[in-house]
């Protein structure tokens, strides 16, 4: 049996085609990032999804929509955050942030964690549409 070059070729989807951020882009994201760590609440909602998903360690486990607000109320505000590992994937409009991170406040152990965050270019604009956190013992 003949395989023809045509069939053999990946598929034409978006899930295929890859590109980079610009160096801009990279910082823009990266600063959105640490943000979301060091700065309120509110900060963290203007530059996230309304419908967003987000994974916490348990409790509080998985959030979505207002559920991230009332969680994230009392627990943003790190006083300093150390992002290891980064790593960034791009398709299309969806960019993927991955990195290991210290993180440190008042009163709390620090946090040491694998984590992941998924941005929406939407109309030139990030949009966080999901975050998940993996603690590391």
């Amino acid at each position: 049996m003949t395989v023809s070059t045509k069939t053999a070729r990946a598929p034409a989807h978006a899930a295929h085609r890859t590109g980079t951020l610009s160096p801009v882009e990279r910082d823009v994201l990266w600063d959105m990032e640490e943000h979301f760590w060091t700065s309120d609440a509110d900060n963290a909602r203007a530059t996230t999804a309304t419908n967003a998903v987000m994974i916490f360690p348990y409790p509080p486990g998985i959030l979505q929509g207002d559920q991230i607000w009332t969680h994230l109320r009392q627990r943003t505000g790190w006083r300093s955050v150390v992002m290891a590992e980064r790593r960034v994937t791009r398709s299309g409009d969806l960019a993927i942030l991955t990195y290991r991170v210290s993180a440190e406040k008042a009163d709390v152990p620090i946090l040491r964690a694998l984590c992941a965050s998924t941005y929406l270019n939407d109309d030139d604009r990030w949009l966080r549409l999901s975050h998940q956190q993996t603690t590391v013992t």
